[in-house]
């Protein structure tokens, strides 16, 4: 699944996503630490795996695969 991202602190490793559908997601430290990147732009499209709750478990670069 792709998103944008709508906000995102780079102190706290968090924010949220706006889907293509106009839904808001948001993401913890958790899902963003394993992408490996040191922050995110706000704008940026990003990847995202999201488990059957809609909690997003994993967070990337809509250029890297998500594993």
């Amino acid at each position: 699944m792709q998103a944008t991202v709508r906000q995102f602190d780079d102190e706290t490793r968090s924010g949220d996503v706006l889907l293509d559908d106009g839904t808001v997601l948001e993401f913890d430290a958790a899902a963003f630490d394993p992408s490996g990147l040191r922050l995110l732009r706000i704008g940026q499209r990003v990847r995202l795996r999201v488990d059957a709750d809609g909690a997003v478990r994993m967070i990337t670069l809509a250029t890297f695969p998500v594993a």
